[in-house]
């Protein structure tokens, strides 16, 4: 989920109440709070806990809920997890340390730490364009066979090669998950669980509808929705996330395009053809 903000840059909690109803009632099976899309690297510590408190008490058990805890500082994340109050909460998003460039151990070792002390599920999250490291498909493999409680890994690696090893290696049990909306489909295809997405923060019943005809085989109709969704998809993100799902947000009436620095809105031509899009797809 994105988190609104009002004009003055503060939480705009009317916008997120609105967003929350929004998504469950457009059909998304979980929501993902304080994550990229959320902006999550520009709210403090007490922003963070209100968010989360709120959306929880917002959900109102309609639909499970994921927390988003994630840093380059081992030490603080264990600490955050661990006094983290899981009340309404089903399992925690967990980024790849970024910016350190930790080696594929001190990835592992980061991992474990943080598993050895949640009280619930851990999603492992890697997005290399974002961190500048990968999870090495082998490093994914074995966490997940070391430790019970890494259930899913959030992939937005775009590598298939890697895709396919995860897949193949895996334990059964274990969810390969899209962190790419473009892409979802054919992850689906092979075997992906499904998406944490941006898109369906502006279009949750078109977006998931796709995802379950791809979960349910029925590629040729899976395609059919995909197709229709590519140039809203691109415009999502082609001045940013989540500038683009913010603007389409704005204008559906859910919340304000508002981001904080240094993400900006995106350009009036942008957002016109966000507009024009949107229309196309929900009219």
């Amino acid at each position: 989920m994105v988190t609104p903000f009002a004009a003055d840059g503060e939480v705009d909690y009317n916008g997120l109440k609105n967003l929350i109803n929004y998504l469950i009632d457009g059909g998304v099976e979980y929501l993902v709070s304080l994550g990229t899309t959320g902006e999550s690297a520009t709210l403090n510590k007490d922003e963070k806990k209100k968010v989360l408190e709120f959306t929880a008490e917002t959900a109102n058990k309609r639909v499970p809920l994921v927390a988003g805890i994630g840093g380059n500082n081992t030490r603080e994340i264990v600490a955050q997890v661990k006094g983290f109050d899981v009340a309404g909460y089903d399992a925690v998003l967990s980024v790849s340390p970024y910016y350190n460039k930790p080696t594929q151990e001190g990835i592992y070792q980061h991992y474990k730490a943080i598993s050895e002390i949640s009280d619930l599920p851990v999603i492992l999250y890697n997005v290399p364009g974002r961190t500048g490291g990968n999870i090495a498909a082998e490093t994914t493999v074995r966490l997940a066979s070391d430790f019970k409680n890494i259930i899913a890994i959030k992939e937005a690696s775009g590598n298939f090669d890697q895709f396919n090893q995860i897949m193949r290696d895996k334990p059964e049990e274990f969810l390969l998950i899209s962190g790419d909306d473009p892409v979802t489909l054919p992850m689906t295809a092979l075997g992906a669980a499904g998406v944490i997405s941006v898109v369906a923060n502006a279009l949750p019943q078109q977006f998931s509808d796709m995802v379950r005809l791809c979960l349910q085989a029925d590629y040729k109709a899976a395609q059919k929705a995909h197709y229709k969704l590519i140039e809203f998809t691109r415009l999502m993100f082609c001045e940013g996330n989540p500038a683009g799902v913010k603007s389409a947000l704005k204008y559906l009436g859910i919340c304000e395009d508002h981001l904080r620095l240094p993400l900006v809105p995106v350009s009036d031509k942008t957002a016109q053809r966000i507009i024009e899009e949107t229309k196309n797809i929900t009219q």
